[in-house]
């Protein structure tokens, strides 16, 4: 037997999610590579957006990405994205990075940033996101 679930998330709960920092993704100096670092943003955006517009979400721009504080192998870090605008069919979603030593479960926010993220047909057309909540009845 099959229990039915509630959606993931609510219209305007984040998204979280959690990485281990591995030597593979780091640069020389034993820290995050910025690319890196910026796939995991654009991951957590992309999710955040997704359940948001329930369909198919493509990145337009990212904007203002702040690198705070370096993020050194060994660390977890903690992602959080958040639909802030929800426009015609795009939407703005902030992501907020956070190191924490497992260690000592010392915390920073090592990066923040901001998205454009725009819901798309199958022919890959923006197409309208409901501005409603009626998708998590």
């Amino acid at each position: 037997m099959q229990a039915a679930l509630e959606p993931a998330t609510r219209p305007n709960e984040p998204t979280r999610f959690v990485e281990v920092v591995f030597p593979e993704q780091a640069n020389h100096y034993g820290t995050l590579f910025g690319g890196n670092a910026l796939s995991l943003m654009g991951k957590a955006a992309f999710v955040a957006a997704t359940r948001r517009a329930r369909c198919a979400v493509v990145m337009a721009t990212s904007d203002k990405v702040q690198f705070h504080d370096p993020v050194h192998v060994g660390e977890l870090v903690e992602l959080t994205a958040q639909v802030e605008r929800v426009g015609r069919s795009s939407m703005t979603v902030a992501v907020e990075v956070v190191a924490e030593t497992l260690a000592t479960g010392h915390r920073r926010i090592a990066m923040q940033g901001s998205f454009e993220m725009v819901a798309v047909d199958a022919a890959g057309k923006p197409t309208p996101v409901d501005p409603a909540s009626s998708r998590y009845a």
